[in-house]
């Protein structure tokens, strides 16, 4: 089992996907607020459509006290970010993992990003001059590398 960490995520759709894929593969979502948005917001049920009683979401009122409530070490987080070097196709996942996101204008916070240690910083592979990937979309491919290195159980 992995899980998948937005931090302050922005855009309803976006977290309603994340949760619709984490009800389909049985991974934990982690929001650290603040949320841009309400959880009874329209575009985020939608996207979700009628698979939010089967996700497990926690939401937590910080990193800090999310690090507290999970005791959650930093060798145990991956990072997606554009400051990253290492691709998630040559990291080994454990599961248990956590899949840390940003959020979609502003990325993942630096404070947060220099406690997680600077080999687990991912980036995706993408055309040279692109600047990033929709953030489901995002989580999907990260998850999914992690969940294949472990046989999908």
């Amino acid at each position: 089992m992995f899980n998948i960490v937005l931090v302050q995520p922005e855009i309803p759709p976006n977290t309603g996907n994340v949760i619709r894929l984490c009800a389909n593969t049985g991974w934990q979502l982690h929001l650290i607020e603040p949320l841009a948005f309400s959880m009874d917001d329209k575009q985020l049920r939608r996207a979700g459509l009628d698979y939010h009683e089967a996700a497990r979401v926690k939401r937590h009122a910080s990193w800090e006290a999310f690090l507290v409530a999970e005791d959650v070490k930093a060798s145990a987080c991956f990072a997606l970010t554009t400051k990253g070097q290492r691709s998630p196709y040559d990291t080994p996942f454990r599961p248990g993992s956590y899949l840390v996101f940003g959020s979609e204008t502003k990325g993942l916070p630096e404070h947060i990003r220099t406690q997680i240690p600077f080999e687990n910083w991912m980036r995706l592979p993408m055309k040279d001059g692109q600047r990033s990937l929709n953030l489901s979309n995002a989580v999907a491919i990260m998850g999914y590398e992690a969940w294949r290195q472990n046989g999908f159980g």
